[in-house]
């Protein structure tokens, strides 16, 4: 048996967003299907779409999503049929060699994150004899999509969809690569490069975990606005502004931490960063695209600095979208705030428009049905 579901699809590197009917297999053992009412436009999606990130084509975008559970399959324990969930870009297992060491964000099961294949070596989207694969084994850009039990969180069914949603990628991503990654702690000076979807809640960590100095980096005048609704204590257009507020308050000491959050990773970014931190100072990465680091290890060991990548923050999902919601829920994470306006399926394309327009801090798609 399959239904029909509505979805945005990519057939091929810079290719546009394409609205198309697909047929969607029933789940098989350990699967849910899933109706989908919200999906986050990630920069992810749009680094897919325009080739900057490997993934198999044809691709079912989207991995930011929220909905209700309509079917199972056989020996699924997670959820049941009627749960409201939030699906994690990155499964979690609980099996693993990750998983059982407290790094779901490394969970084996996430390995075909960029074919959208199943373990088994089939796919759940069909059209025209073509298979198509899920981005993250997700693709949240549909109405309906089968993915694994293991990617489903369920949450309170007082919480918006539009909401949780942006608790699958965007917002631990950010908010744990300020608390988790990069360790901030009360009274330290942070520097966040980049203050969209992911940087907004690198600055709303920041700022919970105790920061002193919340500065911000980016040259689009509405995110230095907002920045500062989620914490941000100082926003400079220019990297090297930013720089010398950092020398001149810390009295020449400089920060204790960098988090890198850039729509497209670059080179100049990473070494103004590397430059901004002190003895013992961490630069975090999160942003992806291109940049390399090129510095002499000189100057790593002369005053301790640190570089790192971070992956959904190092967070783990089974626990912390639940305690992120819980902290919505108090009055303690901005999450309202982060929706700058809202798309129906057919205006993908002008939500990633906007998005590179520097219009939005995070577009969300509501889907109809």
């Amino acid at each position: 048996m399959t239904i029909t579901t509505r979805a945005a699809v990519c057939r091929e590197p810079r290719r546009p967003w394409e609205i198309i009917d697909l047929d969607l297999d029933e789940p098989k053992a350990h699967e849910v299907r899933i109706r989908f009412h919200a999906a986050g436009l990630c920069h992810s999606d749009d680094h897919i779409q325009k080739g900057d990130a490997q993934m198999r084509f044809p691709v079912v975008g989207g991995h930011e999503g929220a909905g209700v559970v309509e079917a199972v399959g056989a020996d699924v324990t997670r959820v049941a049929v009627g749960d409201h969930v939030v699906c994690s870009f990155i499964p979690a297992c609980g099996e693993c060699r990750y998983c059982s060491t407290g790094h779901q964000n490394l969970c084996d099961a996430g390995k075909n994150a960029s074919t959208g294949e199943f373990p088994d070596g089939t796919f759940r989207f069909h059209a025209g004899g073509e298979d198509f694969g899920g981005l993250c084994v997700l693709g949240t850009f549909s109405q309906y999509a089968v993915v694994s039990e293991f990617s489903c969180i369920p949450i309170p069914r007082d919480i918006p969809f539009e909401i949780a949603a942006l608790v699958g990628c965007g917002v631990p991503t950010g908010w744990g690569s300020a608390v988790y990654a990069a360790g901030v702690r009360a009274g330290e000076t942070v520097v966040v490069y980049g203050a969209g979807g992911v940087g907004s809640n690198a600055v709303q960590g920041a700022r919970y975990a105790g920061a002193k100095h919340v500065v911000v980096v980016d040259p689009v005048e509405f995110k230095r606005d907002m920045a500062k609704v989620f914490g941000a204590t100082h926003t400079f257009a220019d990297a090297k502004e930013a720089h010398d507020f950092v020398v001149e308050t810390t009295w020449g000491q400089l920060a204790d931490h960098a988090i890198i959050t850039v729509g497209v990773l670059h080179d100049e970014v990473i070494a103004r960063a590397l430059d901004v931190v002190g003895k013992s100072g961490k630069v975090t990465i999160t942003a992806v695209g291109g940049g390399w680091i090129d510095a002499n290890a000189g100057l790593f060991i002369g005053y301790q600095r640190r570089a790192q990548g971070a992956l959904f923050g190092n967070c783990n999902p089974l626990y912390d979208v639940p305690r992120l919601l819980g902290l919505y829920r108090s009055g303690d994470l901005k999450l309202d705030e982060l929706i700058t306006r809202r798309y129906a399926l057919d205006e993908v394309n002008q939500g990633y428009q906007d998005m590179l327009d520097g219009k939005n801090i995070r577009g969300v798609i509501v889907h109809e049905h």
